[in-house]
């Protein structure tokens, strides 16, 4: 796995940049995110990068940060989400914007994103949402974690709900009241809450 470039930059795309490493011409797939950050032709540069094999291509991928490498990899682990649109939703903003948004619901934010419908846009929300932190660390600089666990009884009755058809806006208005200890109770109390 090659999970670091270091060396000049030789050509610099919208999105792309070619990197000479001890002789070798690599192309890397950036986001607009990542390109902010890399300097003119001649300049050296340092990315940190992910590897996707594919049966009629090897594509490398380029990050400025590991942070955004690593929501990188979460956003492919949405169904429906590849590498393109991951780095379209990466080119909206700081990755600390961007998990302040999947913290806060925002699906309209991800919707923005071309190739991002609604139930995308729901479904990264969902899927990320319990996964993702932000985790100050002693430089002062956020890392982004893993959250553990499946968000005990209120994700599950999160996930109920959206089985059911409500979308993940409605499934957050309906639980934020309900009260309980098992998915069971938290489920039935957001349902009773629906009918009314």
């Amino acid at each position: 796995m090659i999970a670091l470039l270091r060396g000049e930059v030789a050509v610099r795309r919208a999105d792309h940049v070619v990197m000479l490493c001890a002789g070798v011409g690599y192309r890397v797939a950036v986001s607009a995110e990542t390109l902010r950050h890399v300097p003119p032709i001649g300049h050296e540069l340092t990315l940190h990068s992910h590897l996707i094999a594919r049966d009629d291509a090897l594509t490398l991928y380029g990050f400025h940060s590991e942070q955004e490498r690593d929501l990188f990899l979460m956003l492919l682990s949405v169904q429906a989400v590849g590498p393109k649109v991951a780095l379209a939703v990466l080119s909206g903003g700081p990755v600390r914007e961007l998990v302040g948004a999947l913290a806060a619901g925002d699906a309209a934010r991800f919707q923005a994103v071309p190739g991002i419908g609604k139930r995308t846009a729901e479904r990264i929300i969902v899927e990320l949402r319990e996964k993702v932190g932000v985790s100050a660390d002693t430089a002062g600089a956020g890392s982004i974690v893993a959250r553990r666990g499946d968000g005990g009884p209120r994700g599950l009755a999160r996930d109920g709900l959206l089985e059911l058809g409500y979308s993940a806006v409605e499934a957050e208005e309906l639980l934020s009241d309900a009260d309980g200890d098992s998915a069971e109770e938290l489920l039935a109390q957001a349902l009773r809450t629906a009918r009314r």
